[in-house]
């Protein structure tokens, strides 16, 4: 099957769990996440009109975006967790940056960007599940970044990520999307500015219905885009 037509799949399927949702298809972003395929890949999607592209390693990311500065509008997304020692080639890389979870790589991603002349766009990786194999800040500390990102001279915090439990079932997922959801209603409640909580990235290839039903403006969707891996990072 082409990417072609397992993308236009995927956008049926967000179409349809907004629809249920009482939700415009529009609100929800679809990032495709690349990670481990060709650049080829990416230059199929793009040519069906996909343009917002996922990435889990900044060096893996940096060849693709070289490699495709002849394709305009792109905007490519970190998901992958992020080391402090590669904010610097970070920050100015990537439109969006989906997986802050201290206050050292907050204002470390904004010196560097602040440096570079670039403003990205940040989400906070929420750890809900508090596993040990995720990253991502506890929810209780999660306000400590809100209040650090007021002082960023170049970088914008615009909302929330989260990654539930590994689940055979996509209805187990739910109840971290609304948790997801709840925090972000209840920190607006709290006078967090709206701007910081425009997005909440949750939701994968498996489960993207339910995180649609559940809120998410932004899905990572891989394996139902590009196939399977034979890697996996």
């Amino acid at each position: 099957m082409s990417v072609a037509v397992r993308l236009t799949a995927v956008r049926r399927r967000i179409a349809a769990a907004a629809g249920l949702a009482g939700r415009d298809p529009s609100s929800v972003r679809l990032v495709a996440v690349s990670k481990t395929f060709p650049i080829e890949a990416v230059r199929e999607a793009y040519a069906e009109g996909q343009r917002d592209f996922g990435e889990n390693r900044v060096q893996e990311a940096l060849r693709k975006i070289n490699a495709s500065r002849d394709l305009p509008g792109l905007r490519w997304h970190l998901i992958g967790n992020l080391q402090t020692n590669k904010a610097r080639k970070a920050s100015p890389a990537f439109a969006v940056i989906q997986s802050v979870d201290s206050l050292e790589l907050l204002g470390k991603l904004d010196e560097a960007a602040a440096a570079a002349g670039t403003a990205p766009e940040l989400l906070i990786q929420v750890d809900l599940a508090r596993e040990a194999t995720k990253f991502g800040i506890p929810e209780a500390e999660v306000p400590r970044l809100f209040d650090r990102a007021t002082a960023c001279r170049a970088v914008r915090v615009v909302g929330l990520m989260t990654l539930p439990p590994a689940s055979d079932t996509p209805e187990d997922a739910r109840p971290w999307f609304r948790r997801l959801r709840e925090l972000r209603d209840q920190w607006l409640d709290a006078g967090v500015p709206g701007q910081m909580l425009r997005q909440l990235s949750m939701g994968m290839s498996g489960d993207l219905e339910i995180a649609v039903q559940e809120g998410a403006t932004l899905v990572r969707v891989g394996t139902a885009i590009f196939g399977g891996r034979d890697v996996e990072h």
